[in-house]
Formats: C-alpha cells, sequence, structure tokens
C-alpha cells in the first residue's frame, strides 16, 4: 500500500529523497520520469523523479501535475514536493508555480516550505537560508551556473515566483516550542488568508517537530529531510506494521566509470581528490562544440574495461562564464550532457555496470541515456546519496547519483569501496 507519493524537480535529489526514507525502514521505489506502467502498489513509497528544475514554468507544471495524477492513482494518502536544499530556482520559478498548481489540485488550502537539511549543513533561522555557515547569497551557490541564488530570505525569493501572493514564516521560536504552537501558526496564517509558509529549522528535532504539526497537510515540499520523520509517524498511526528488509544489491563486474557534470564548489573538490587514484579525462564544452565527442570516446575506449576511470566537465566559476559566454547557457550544459550521456553508453556496452554520477543534470542526463525508468534503492553512501540499483538486457547496474553539494572530497573512491567486490 502507497502511504506517500513524492515527485522530485531532478533525479538526484529524488534519489536523495528515496534514500533517507529508505534509511527510515520503509519501501521505496523511485519511478525516473514520467511513468508508463500502471502503479503497482507494493512500496509504502513511491517517488517520481522528473528533470524539470530548469524547465519553462508551463512544461514544469502540466509535468508534474501528470506524476500527481499517476501518484494518485497509486493511492497515495499525502504527497510531497521535493527540490534541493539550497532551493534552487530563478525568479519565475519552478518551486512556487509548481507548490500552488500541486496545492490547488489537491484541494489544499496551505502548504509549508522546509528545505533545511542539518546533516548537511542546510538550516532556515528567521526565513534565511544557511549552507554551512554562510548566507545562501554569500555561498558557492551564489555563482552556480543555471541558478545563481543572490538572496538568502527564502520568503522573498518565494513572493515573485508566486505572483506576489503573501508568504508567511514559521519562525524558530515558535517551532522550539513544539507541534502545537506550529499548529497554531499555520492556522493564524491561515485565518488571514496566507497559504505558503516557510518554515526554520535548524535540527533534526525541528524536523521532527514540523512533519508532526503538518502531518494532516495534502501536500509538504522542502528538502529530503523532511521527509524522514514521516515513517515514524505513520507507524505511530498504524498505517505501517513490521520493518522493511534491506535490499540485496547483486554481484556486479569490476569496470566503473565516474562521470562528473556538475561545477559546484564541492564536485570541484571531489574531483581534485580522486584524480591521483584513477585515469581521467576532461571535457571542454568549446573543444566539444568545435570537434565533437570522437576524442573523448576514443580515450575511454583505451581504458582497461576493469578498472575505474573518471570523465569529468566540472570547472571553475570563470571557466563556465567563458563557455556560457561563447555558446549560450543552455548549448554550454547541453554539449557537456550530451557527450557525458554518450560515454555512460559506451561504458555500458563495454560491460562496465558500476556508475558514479555527480549533479542533478548530468544525472538525468545519464539515466536516460542508460534507459533506466526503475530503481531499487540500497544504502547510503553519504547523507543523502544512496547507491541505487536497476536492470537492462546485459543485466543488473548500480548507480549513485549525487547532488552536485553533496558528500565529502573523498565521496567517489568512498562510493565505489561501498559496492561489494565482483
Amino acid at each position: 500500500m502507497t502511504i506517500l507519493g513524492c515527485i522530485a524537480d531532478d533525479f538526484t535529489g529524488a534519489t536523495d529523497l528515496a534514500g533517507l526514507l529508505a534509511r527510515s525502514g520503509v519501501s521505496v521505489s523511485l519511478r525516473l520520469g514520467l511513468p508508463e506502467s500502471a502503479p503497482d502498489g507494493i512500496a509504502d513509497v513511491e517517488v517520481v523523479a522528473l528533470k524539470s528544475r530548469m524547465s519553462p514554468v508551463d512544461d514544469a507544471v502540466t509535468e508534474t501535475r501528470a506524476a500527481l495524477d499517476w501518484l494518485q492513482a497509486s493511492g497515495a494518502r499525502q504527497f510531497y514536493w521535493k527540490y534541493c536544499s539550497t532551493f534552487d530556482s530563478t525568479a519565475t520559478g519552478n518551486i512556487g508555480p509548481v507548490a500552488e498548481a500541486l496545492l490547488a489540485d489537491l484541494g489544499g488550502a496551505q502548504t509549508i516550505y522546509c528545505p533545511a537539511f542539518p546533516e548537511n549543513g542546510r538550516r532556515v533561522f528567521m526565513g534565511n537560508l544557511f549552507v554551512g555557515r554562510q548566507p545562501l547569497a554569500e555561498s558557492p551557490m551564489k555563482d552556480h551556473p543555471l541558478t545563481p541564488m543572490q538572496d538568502s530570505d527564502l520568503t522573498r525569493l518565494l513572493a515573485p515566483q508566486l505572483g506576489g501572493a503573501p508568504v508567511g514564516l514559521i519562525d524558530w521560536p515558535t517551532v522550539a516550542k513544539g507541534a502545537d504552537a506550529v499548529r497554531e501558526a499555520l492556522a493564524d496564517l491561515s485565518a488571514q488568508g496566507v497559504r505558503h509558509v516557510v518554515t526554520d529549522a535548524v535540527s533534526d528535532a525541528d524536523l521532527e517537530v514540523i512533519a508532526r504539526a503538518t502531518s494532516d497537510l495534502p501536500l509538504l515540499t522542502g528538502g529530503s529531510a523532511l521527509a524522514r520523520p514521516l515513517p515514524a509517524i505513520w507507524r505511530e498511526a498504524g498505517l505501517l506494521d513490521g520493518a522493511a528488509t534491506g535490499f540485496q544489491p547483486p554481484v556486479l563486474p569490476k569496470g566503473a566509470v565516474v562521470l562528473s557534470g556538475s561545477c559546484s564548489a564541492m564536485t570541484r573538490a571531489q574531483v581534485a581528490h580522486y584524480k591521483p587514484l584513477a585515469p581521467n579525462y576532461r571535457l571542454d564544452p568549446l573543444a566539444l562544440a568545435k570537434d565533437g565527442f570522437a576524442a573523448a570516446r576514443d580515450w575511454f575506449a583505451a581504458q582497461d574495461p576493469d578498472a575505474a576511470v573518471l570523465i569529468y566537465a566540472s570547472a571553475e566559476p570563470d571557466e563556465v562564464r567563458r563557455a556560457q559566454a561563447e555558446l549560450g547557457v543552455a548549448r554550454a550544459g547541453d554539449i557537456v550532457e550530451e557527450a557525458l550521456a554518450q560515454i555512460a553508453r559506451d561504458a555500458r556496452a563495454s560491460g562496465r555496470a558500476r556508475f558514479v554520477v555527480a549533479g542533478g543534470e548530468t544525472s538525468g542526463a545519464v539515466a536516460r541515456a542508460l534507459g533506466v525508468t526503475r530503481l531499487m534503492i540500497g544504502k547510503e553512501i553519504a547523507p543523502g546519496v544512496p547507491w541505487t540499483y536497476a536492470e537492462d538486457s546485459q543485466g543488473a547496474l548500480a548507480l549513485a547519483l549525487k547532488s552536485g553539494n553533496f558528500g565529502a572530497e573523498s565521496f567517489f573512491a568512498d562510493a565505489l569501496a561501498a559496492l561489494p567486490p565482483a
């Protein structure tokens, strides 16, 4: 029986959410893209991963509504709109417009926005989002090539996306008083006609308070961490009985490939850490645009198929801006995704079955290139990043789909070491 239906705006966000829920002892099914088959009702949680973060607003809303229709058919009782814990968005969307569309379709009167993920250093205080000790607008996210975040106040970020509709705030002193205080504050805001409410959270205990206070709302929105307390609440309500058994990973061939398209500060550090450990090749979008993918594919074809290799396009912000200035923002990103997707196909054709992928857009491109539509969720490598498993005509394969900012500097090596040996 499906209890929670989740929609994520990119593939790494979906695996982040699925991994945290699986950690809480529920069965989780992850669908990549809009499902074509009917719901089977096997999993406690169904997660639909879209690739809508950078889509035009109307397209994102249409696709998300279609995902909601499918999740409603699965019998889900509550719904979750998952976006990045750094609130990645533009002045026009897509976080607010999608939430408003879902709220309308569900007939809900109010929803909350809670991107906090304390375990990964994302906290919201007095409506301002912090990344570690830095306000969002002073963090490396200010230089994001597609969604530069230059304001830390979530209420100010959200209001223009909602056409100027009022955005409320449940501040930390209220959260600290407990779930009843949060419920009362939400009711007061609702009486004032405020449908969209940002909630402070600086600890996991705060997230549990918020989850309990909003357990009767049809729609929750946030990063992945707000969902983690939900299974315990369901058990208390008698919606779950027993514990889910852990997924047993299959035996896989030795060969592995690390594909990095993210240009986040953490991914750049991870690339630098892993380069001395494996053969590596850098993709330059300007060279790709001029000469195509042949050189990269030839280099990859010459590598030992039983070894791990790194192929990356991660670059410093100034380099990214130069490529965008010459090629255009969309083309500079698309050509890297196309190259990494092609190399993923080459890797699978060579018999490789272990894929580590850094970056939300890159993860979506790679998963689609491999024809993956459903994943089983395995153990976490780092908070919010599990190994996931799929099947194709060649057999089993494993994918670690990592958001750009997640994981320690040693993440790539740690991920491969976490898989059972061949």
